[in-house]
């Protein structure tokens, strides 16, 4: 399945388009890149850090395999990971199971199953606690617009209403006011030529459990990013068709405008909101030249330019972007087919990345979650050995 829907857009590379989706760390929540303070619980505060500087600490591993999944962080602070591909050597199983990290324990639980297995799917925890689920790619069919909501009191799965189309590979951002922007995607049976993609857009609104068309982007996208703005606009950047153009979703208006371009197309690259409201575009394929590039440049919403950043030390794509209570930007790994296994951090207060403590294993198709003490939770991977594998980033002093 997975070696059918390869993106060709990087030439020279292999890559698979499930991570296309925001990573949501945040949201990543899933699908979004909350700031450091809007994931973590008031209530929670911060543990002294047993460790002198960076480290990776071995944790337990997940009960089944999952890669292309979603990990999002609950508001008791455990970790749902649901679905993704399981790598049973016959090239890719989507699976329905979920499952809950505990960080005080280090271990894991059964979470049920969702009501449909899925990938390329977006999940995002909306103000009251549950985790809305939606989309899915379907191996040669249009995609799912089938909908769902896990509750983590009851730990029960329910079905809400459907978006108005089958998405996968969208993004899926929660608002200021709560509803949730669901943008773009396309049909995994498409992506190795790169289209169609969609441009559409709409609404979830969690009190009324209704979806609302809000219009069209001005590009059909997939492989891009979508980023909360502190004034509460969404930034939507990139795509698989070398765009390096950008635009701005305004919740109050409903309505779309243009911004300015990034300084070179990209997709497959992560955009992070940084504290000072600019947001932090990294990796991802350089597609005037194709393969992954080490370029950064940053947005500033004021003016809607984008500036060059220091670049990373390697060029990255389908990597993952944390960003740490202190400002940095964790980055680890990237998504080629010849897997570095490296991680640094971004300083934006010099603009220059520093290589940090290196994780025990490459990965690919995986997730980073911040958890509420400014640990990083990276999960999964599609090689056949590590599929459940976990591990845990720590700062170290003062996290």
């Amino acid at each position: 399945m997975l070696s059918a829907v390869l993106l060709a857009g990087c030439a020279s590379q292999s890559v698979s388009p499930a991570t296309l989706r925001p990573e949501i760390t945040p949201d990543d929540p899933s699908g979004q890149s909350p700031t450091a303070d809007a994931s973590r619980s008031p209530d929670v505060p911060l543990a002294p850090s047993s460790t002198p500087g960076p480290a990776w600490i071995a944790t337990g591993n997940m009960l089944t395999p999952h890669a292309f999944h979603t990990s999002t962080l609950l508001l008791d602070g455990r970790v749902l990971v649901s679905g993704g591909l399981i790598n049973d050597r016959l090239d890719g199983q989507v699976s329905a199971a979920a499952e809950l990290y505990d960080p005080s324990r280090g271990s894991w639980s059964a979470a049920g199953g969702m009501l449909e297995a899925r990938w390329g799917h977006t999940a995002t925890r909306l103000p009251d606690g549950t985790v809305l689920v939606t989309g899915s790619y379907v191996g040669g069919g249009d995609p799912l617009a089938a909908a769902e909501l896990y509750d983590p009191r009851s730990g029960q799965w329910t079905t809400t209403r459907a978006m108005s189309r089958g998405r996968g590979g969208h993004t899926a951002t929660l608002l200021s006011d709560g509803r949730v922007l669901v943008v773009g995607g396309g049909a995994e049976d498409n992506l190795a030529e790169g289209g169609p993609r969609s441009a559409s857009a709409e609404l979830y609104d969690p009190d009324t459990a209704r979806w609302t068309s809000v219009g069209t982007m001005t590009e059909a996208r997939k492989g891009f990013t979508a980023t909360l703005l502190l004034d509460g606009r969404v930034l939507v950047a990139g795509g698989d068709a070398g765009f390096a153009s950008a635009e701005l979703f305004d919740p109050d208006t409903g309505r779309w405008s243009a911004t300015g371009s990034m300084l070179e197309g990209r997709f497959g690259h992560t955009a992070t909101l940084l504290t000072d409201g600019s947001v932090l575009v990294a990796g991802g394929c350089a597609c005037s030249d194709p393969g992954a590039t080490a370029s950064a440049e940053l947005y500033d919403p004021g003016t809607g330019r984008w500036t060059a950043t220091g670049s990373m030390s390697t060029a990255r794509i389908f990597h993952t972007a944390t960003r740490l209570a202190d400002g940095t930007v964790l980055v680890v790994d990237d998504g080629l087919v010849d897997i570095r296994t490296s991680a640094e951090l971004y300083d934006p207060a010099s603009g220059h990345w520093t290589a940090t403590a290196t994780p025990a294993r490459s990965r690919f198709g995986y997730t980073a979650t911040l958890l509420q003490d400014n640990r990083v939770l990276v999960v999964g991977d599609y090689d056949d050995n590590s599929q459940a594998s976990a591990e845990l980033f720590d700062p170290g002093v003062g996290r």
